[in-house]
């Protein structure tokens, strides 16, 4: 495992636990940061934008419906909207995996990731 994607697993863990309050699975953080490959290392990529709708939806259809197999319907998008405000609208780094790890949570789905 490379330091750099351990010193990004720990930062995630801090954002976890100070923004959500909750003590992380450390395995299954590490197996969401995994999963996103390459993307957590790109500036861009490795952050979800809370204002952005057209990025709200690929979060839903990319993660939530063809990563964990959910089925569409209005509840997606309403979780997706609940840790986007959990992590606060004033926070401007929203790491992806931080987001992604909180949404497999939130539906149960760490078995994905097994």
């Amino acid at each position: 495992m490379s330091s750099r994607r351990d010193e990004l697993i720990a930062k995630y863990a801090e954002d976890i636990q100070g923004k959500f309050g909750e003590d992380p699975d450390m395995d299954l953080l590490a197996k969401v940061a995994i999963g996103l490959g390459p993307a957590i290392y790109n500036l861009d990529a490795s952050k979800v934008s809370g204002s952005d709708e057209k990025e709200l939806e690929t979060v839903k259809n990319n993660y939530l419906i063809k990563k964990l197999g959910l089925s569409d319907g209005p509840g997606l998008m309403d979780a997706v909207t609940s840790v986007i405000d959990r992590y606060g609208q004033s926070e401007k780094n929203k790491h992806r995996a931080v987001i992604y790890y909180m949404l497999c949570k939130h539906f149960g789905k760490e078995s994905v990731y097994s």
